[in-house]
């Protein structure tokens, strides 16, 4: 039995064979043709999907897809998706009518959070919140071992959850976002205000111009005792603290797994993380603790999650 895993990306599309146990059997990629249009672009991954695997074959259970942007998931439909121009997509009915298998789609991140729970570094869990942290702050919820998305597909935008009244500016329009504090966006522009008013601080050696910092500028400083790059870390882990302590109040998961390029401080930022949760009691006195963990599917997240969309399907 296997199933085929779709990722859709503003770049490339990638694909996968996807095997009971989320082992990976084959893959392949597409660039996105962004400019050709959703026929052009659905055409193109049926014909990615052909030749991985052959629709004839009873062991191809079915097409879980990934897919950035508001989707409803009842319905297979792509109702908005920025980066791909696209708009009310009926994304799994378009490529049925090539490959005749059962096709579902959910958000790419949620996606992402069903792969990491199910086959990733959350495998012995049922519930987790997974919080990726890059250019913004995306993330999924998992119940019961089942993908929770909300009215209409809608919910899970865990980026979006407001840490301070009229705080800083998001992306999404509002102020004061966790995406706006806890993305690895944040965490630059912070190092680099930080850089501006400390002239003499370690971080213009790792970074000797504004243009070169990265997430790892502030962190690495920190690790040879720069208390400016001390405070900017302070700062990023207690606002990621609060998120996550946020998400534990609702939800009462048993881990949080977090993914994203920062994440590659591994123990060090992890450890400031639980002294942080720990020290205010996890939210309250007496309630269940929750493991913090590193995701370990990477950039293959999304793609196995997708394949998890159609297992997930098989145990009902």
């Amino acid at each position: 039995m296997y199933c085929v895993g779709i990722d859709i990306g503003g770049m490339s599309v990638k694909a996968g064979v996807i095997d009971r146990d989320g082992n990976i059997l084959k893959k392949g990629k597409v660039v996105t043709d962004v400019a050709g249009g959703d026929d052009k672009i659905i055409s193109d991954i049926g014909d990615l999907v052909l030749s991985l695997a052959d629709p004839k074959d009873r062991d191809f259970v079915g097409i879980g897809i990934g897919c950035p942007g508001a989707i409803n998931s009842s319905t297979g439909t792509v109702d908005r998706a920025y980066n791909l121009n696209w708009t009310n997509v009926a994304l799994a009915e378009k490529l049925a009518r090539k490959i005749n298998k059962p096709i579902k789609v959910s958000n790419d991140a949620n996606c992402a959070a069903l792969g990491e729970t199910m086959f990733g570094v959350g495998r012995m869990y049922s519930d987790t919140i997974f919080i990726t942290l890059g250019t913004g702050v995306g993330g999924g919820v998992i119940l019961d071992n089942k993908l929770y998305e909300g009215n209409e597909s809608k919910g899970g935008e865990l980026g979006h959850m407001v840490l301070v009244v009229d705080g800083e500016p998001c992306t999404c329009g509002r102020n004061g976002c966790m995406e706006a504090y806890c993305s690895a966006s944040a965490l630059i522009r912070e190092t680099k205000c930080a850089m501006l008013a400390n002239k003499d601080s370690e971080m213009w050696k790792f970074s000797p111009s504004l243009a070169d910092v990265d997430g790892k500028t502030a962190f690495e400083c920190s690790k040879k005792g720069d208390k400016a790059a001390i405070g900017v870390v302070e700062y990023f882990v207690k606002y990621l603290g609060e998120g996550m302590l946020n998400f534990a109040n609702i939800f009462r998961p048993q881990a949080i797994i977090l993914g994203g390029g920062v994440c590659a401080q591994g123990d060090y930022l992890i450890d400031k993380l639980k002294d942080y949760c720990k020290d205010r009691n996890y939210g309250f006195e007496g309630m269940p603790r929750f493991d913090i963990l590193v995701a370990q599917l990477g950039n293959d997240a999304g793609m196995i999650g997708a394949a998890g969309l159609i297992y997930s399907d098989l145990k009902k």
